[in-house]
Order: C-alpha cells, then sequence, then structure tokens
C-alpha cells in the first residue's frame, strides 16, 4: 500500500526541480493528457476544465460589467485580411495555421487561417457596425480559442499551439479614452488575477522590440514566482488609429467630420493563467486552488471501522446534504480506498477543506477539519461546524493571496553594471538597472542581456518608479529609462 501511495504521490519537490514538479502536477492531478497525436495540442482533464469554467465565468462578468458585451466570431479569417496592416502580418503570418481546401480536395481561392488573434476578423466588422460618435465607445470581447503553430518546445498551459483565451476589442473616440481603457484593463488584471485567483503579478509596459504586432503600446502583467523568475500573463494594448485607417473603422463625429476610432485591445489568456495559478500555489503535495475555483470545495471522509459504520456515513451524508446547498461537497465514501490514500489524493487535487469523521467525532459530536492551504488541522463541535466552514470559506483566498503574496521590493537587486546585474540574476532575483532606451534602438543592448544572462527586459513598470540611473548598464549611454530584467518561464 505505501508503495502505491508514493507512486501516486508527488516524487520532487516544487524547489528542487520546478519542471519536473510541473510535469507531476499535471499528470498526477489529472489536469491534462499530452498523448494527443498533434504536436502542441493538448486533452484539458475535468478537474482542470471545471477550474477554467469558473474562470471563464467570473472573467465574463466582470468584463460586462464594465460595459463589455459578448460575440462569437468566426475562426477561419481571410489571408487578405492578415496584408492589411503590416507590422501584424509580419509578427502572426509564420504562426499561422492555413486552411487550403475542402474535404473533396476542393482549393480555396484565397488561404484562410486559423485565427491566431482576432483583431483582423474583428476590425473588418466594426467598419460595418460603427457609424456616430453615439456608438462610441464601442467595447466588445469574445472568449474562444486561438491557434499558433508555437515552434519552441510546448507544455501545458503555458505554451501550447491551442490556447484558451478572452479577448477584448475597444474602440474609441480619442486617444484619452483609448489609453483610460488600457488602464481599467490594467485595474480589471489585478482584481482578478490577484484578488479572485491569488497571483501576485507587476505591470509593466513592454519595449518596442516586445510589444504587440501593430501596437503603438503594450501593456503587460508578469506573475511573480519566489524564485525571481516571472511569467507573462495578460496583456493590454493601445492600437492607436493604424487598425481604423486599414479597416476603415471610423465614425462620424459631433463636429460632422468623419473621424478613425482608437483601438483598443486586451487578452487575458485562460488556460495560461491556470498554469501559472497551478505553478505559483501549489507546493510538495500537489495543488493549492483558491476557494471559488476549486471543483470541489469540500471532501467528506468517513474513518470507517465495522463497528458503528452505518452511523458514521449517515453523519457523513447529512453533512453533506446540508452543506452542498451553498458549496460544492463530495463523499469519498469509496470503501476500496484508504483513508490516507483519500488525504494524499484529495491535497494533490487541491481540495480547500476536508472533513473527517471517525467514531470517536460522532462520539464527541464533532468534525476533524483539515485546510489545505495551512495545513492546519482542528476539531470542530458539530453545533459550530456551519459557521467554522462558512468562515473559512470566506476567508481562504484572502489568506492564500496573502500566504503567495511576493514582495516585490524585496526581489529587486539595483546593478550597478553589468556584472552586476548578471549575478543578481543567477542568485534569482529581479534586477533594476539603467537602460539606454526602450525604443527599437535598445535592442541590441536587450539581445545581449538574453544572450549572456538568459534574461529578459520586461520594460518599464507601469506604476510610480522611484529610482534612477545614469547610464545603461549594457553600452554606457546616458539611461533614458529605468527597466527590470528577469528569467522568464
Amino acid at each position: 500500500m505505501a508503495e502505491k501511495e508514493v507512486e501516486k504521490g508527488l516524487t520532487v519537490k516544487k524547489d528542487a526541480d520546478f519542471s519536473e514538479w510541473y510535469t507531476q502536477i499535471v499528470e498526477k492531478a489529472e489536469l491534462a493528457d499530452i498523448r494527443y497525436n498533434i504536436k502542441g495540442f493538448v486533452c484539458y482533464m475535468p478537474w482542470a476544465t471545471m477550474s477554467i469554467k469558473k474562470m471563464y465565468d467570473k472573467y465574463e462578468r466582470l468584463m460586462e460589467k464594465k460595459g463589455h458585451l459578448p460575440l462569437i466570431m468566426p475562426s477561419l479569417i481571410p489571408e487578405s485580411n492578415f496584408h492589411l496592416e503590416a507590422e501584424h502580418v509580419k509578427g502572426f503570418t509564420p504562426q499561422v495555421f492555413w486552411v487550403t481546401e475542402s474535404g473533396d480536395g476542393e482549393k480555396f481561392e484565397e488561404r484562410l487561417a486559423l485565427r491566431p488573434t482576432s483583431e483582423t476578423a474583428l476590425y473588418k466588422m466594426y467598419s460595418l457596425w460603427i457609424h456616430s460618435y453615439r456608438d462610441l465607445p464601442f467595447k466588445r470581447y469574445q472568449s474562444c480559442q486561438v491557434w499558433r503553430c508555437e515552434g519552441k518546445a510546448t507544455r501545458p498551459f503555458f505554451r501550447a499551439r491551442e490556447f484558451h483565451w478572452i479577448e477584448g476589442h475597444n474602440v474609441f473616440a480619442t486617444e484619452e479614452d483609448a489609453m483610460a481603457q488600457v488602464q481599467e484593463d490594467m485595474e480589471t488584471t489585478y482584481e482578478m488575477l490577484q484578488d479572485e485567483f491569488a497571483i501576485p503579478i507587476i505591470f509593466f509596459q513592454r519595449p518596442e522590440w516586445d510589444k504587440f504586432p501593430g501596437a503603438v503600446h503594450t501593456y503587460a502583467a508578469d506573475a511573480l514566482m519566489k524564485s525571481g523568475k516571472v511569467i507573462q500573463l495578460p496583456s493590454t494594448h493601445y492600437l492607436g488609429t493604424s487598425f481604423s485607417k486599414v479597416f476603415d473603422v471610423k465614425f462620424m463625429d459631433r463636429d460632422e467630420k468623419q473621424k478613425y476610432g482608437h483601438i483598443t485591445c486586451y487578452g487575458p489568456a485562460i488556460s495560461r493563467i491556470y498554469g501559472a495559478m497551478v505553478a505559483i500555489l501549489g507546493d510538495d503535495q500537489g495543488l493549492v486552488l483558491p476557494f471559488d475555483l476549486a471543483p470541489v470545495q469540500i471532501v467528506i471522509v468517513p474513518i470507517i471501522f465495522e463497528k458503528g459504520k452505518e452511523d458514521i456515513i449517515q453523519r457523513c451524508q447529512e453533512l453533506k446534504k446540508e452543506l452542498e446547498e451553498k458549496y460544492a461537497v463530495k463523499l469519498d465514501d469509496r470503501d476500496y480506498v484508504s483513508a490516507g490514500e483519500k488525504f494524499n489524493e484529495w491535497e494533490l487535487k487541491g481540495v480547500p477543506i476536508r472533513i473527517e469523521i471517525g467514531p470517536k467525532d460522532l462520539e464527541k459530536k464533532q468534525a476533524k477539519v483539515v485546510l489545505r492551504h495551512t495545513g492546519k488541522k482542528e476539531f470542530v463541535p458539530d453545533d459550530k461546524l456551519r459557521h467554522f466552514i462558512d468562515e473559512t470559506a470566506k476567508n481562504f483566498t484572502n489568506e492564500l493571496k496573502e500566504k503567495s503574496h511576493v514582495d516585490f521590493g524585496a526581489m529587486i537587486h539595483p546593478a550597478k553594471d553589468f556584472e552586476d546585474a548578471k549575478k543578481a540574476i543567477e542568485k534569482g532575483k529581479i534586477v533594476c538597472a539603467g537602460f539606454c532606451t526602450i525604443e527599437l534602438d535598445g535592442a541590441k543592448c536587450a539581445e545581449k542581456i538574453e544572450k549572456d544572462m538568459g534574461a529578459f527586459v520586461r520594460g518599464k513598470r507601469v506604476d510610480k518608479e522611484t529610482r534612477k540611473f545614469e547610464k545603461c548598464i549594457v553600452c554606457g549611454k546616458p539611461a533614458k529609462e529605468t527597466v527590470y530584467i528577469a528569467r522568464s518561464y
């Protein structure tokens, strides 16, 4: 039995070998199956899918509360749409999956792209839907899959050739209104990722060489890991009027003049956020999940002996009936699995609350409650159990958020020069340094950082920056920016 339990559990510690730990947790917690016979296409299993559906629901409700309306757009985009915006086609065409013929062998007059992103599909329609300043702001979103022929090694949820996301596309009368939307997108990201998903993040304005193809500016959230590495999560982009001009997205303004709309787009990749949640919150026992996102929020495990078996089962069933009016509850009364195996399994799957009831608990009119995020165990009297569960449920995600919090300031190393930065990166720090420019002229300095440090210029902070440097740590020219450099997953 012991050998079976070891086999089912994680055999490597997260801090010792993160890559293997992540691979094991995806497999053993049954989150995804990578054996589908097309590279980069993964089967999402029920346990992950149930959480992802809850994540979508939270995100969609918040976006609709902030004025976005839902759309469902076609998955195919004509090739001619891509060629209307030069930077966009240059950025995305190499990643596109093309559909070129029908099942009976008929060749299409024009190649059709499986959408890698929807700008070129939506804005073609926006030109038909937007006429007047009265139509603005025009805020729409869709929840969908996108396909990109990723050439690098794939990893479930983080990097694949098919991923699941929400994309918001908005049109405004002025640049000021558009930039207010970019700010709102960042606030939405904090509300969702930090408050609901317990993922610590910080926003950076990305350098010109790392922005969305066709964007004026890109702002991206980096999830912070205690290792000093980061994971890129949602980004929001100000596209200016370049897409409006080529797709003819214009409106009649109050002064009776035709003007081009200012466009923004926002792309929270739910599948990638889920992967980040697994990676950041999980521990050496397995998943740890925010309370609202757990497929099963409470598991009840009867501790059964022959004597009193029926009474214990009856009490567990009564408790399940009471709790499932409000929570997702599982009664694990399998008689072919030991209690220890059940504990390990539900810890691996990240169930927030475990309730154990045995003969002594029945006798003392109590239950043993075990909390996944802290490991805390408490014996709770029956007459106080419901209140205890309600309070735990209410506070669980906030406590998890506090536990997963990363002190960004403590992770930062202000670098004096290139060698100082390199040593700090090796020690798992995020480097703060002077940099010549985040315009395209700075790309060569960024390439040297990537080559020699295995790290990337993440950009400049969106919030208040207090540090200033005189020189670029790479080329020695006067520093126009203070940037942050980190390794990433």
